[in-house]
């Protein structure tokens, strides 16, 4: 078994939900949920004019390979209704692999680590709930959490009620 750690993220629609969804999906097909953050309201990064994310972090154990744990994570975006439009644009859900183990993979499709998370406030905060200790290029998420600006970044009481009810 391996874990990774999983950023998603939206703003569009039942945001929440879609956590939810995903998550449970996740689970059936075959990364188990070992931990969720809390989830947080962000500005959004990239595209600025469009309407504030909810991001949270978890964390898996899947016998998946990097690669399979990727298709994934593809397949439920798709079924929730993804459709990529505009890089960096809205989205009901996002599912990014930030980790896999201790692999760096460099590849057309899968980069891991996540090549721009430790630059990302929305990926880091979540992340340092579950697992401050956790390296991604080579230094602890808790150290990369205080290089970067989190102004903007709260958590979102009701969202993450809602999460924490769904069992989560």
């Amino acid at each position: 078994m391996t874990r990774a750690l999983l950023a998603l993220g939206g703003n569009l629609g039942d945001v929440t939900a879609a956590f939810v969804a995903a998550l449970d999906a996740l689970q059936k097909g075959g990364a188990h949920v070992m931990a969720t953050s809390s989830i947080y309201r962000t500005p959004p990064w990239g595209v600025t004019d469009q309407p504030d994310f909810l991001n949270m972090a978890a964390m898996v154990e899947t016998h998946l390979s990097a690669q399979e744990l990727l298709t994934l994570c593809l397949d439920i975006e798709r079924q929730s209704g993804r459709v990529r439009e505009q890089r960096w644009g809205p989205r009901n859900i996002d599912i990014d692999i930030v980790t896999y183990g201790d692999a760096r993979i460099d590849e057309p499709h899968l980069n891991v680590p996540h090549p721009h998370a430790h630059e990302r406030a929305f990926v880091l905060v979540p992340l340092a709930e579950i697992a401050p200790k956790e390296k991604i290029a080579e230094r602890p998420v808790i150290a990369l959490l205080a290089d970067v600006d989190v102004n903007g970044v709260m958590c979102d009481a009701q969202a993450t009620q809602s999460l924490r009810v769904a069992g989560y």
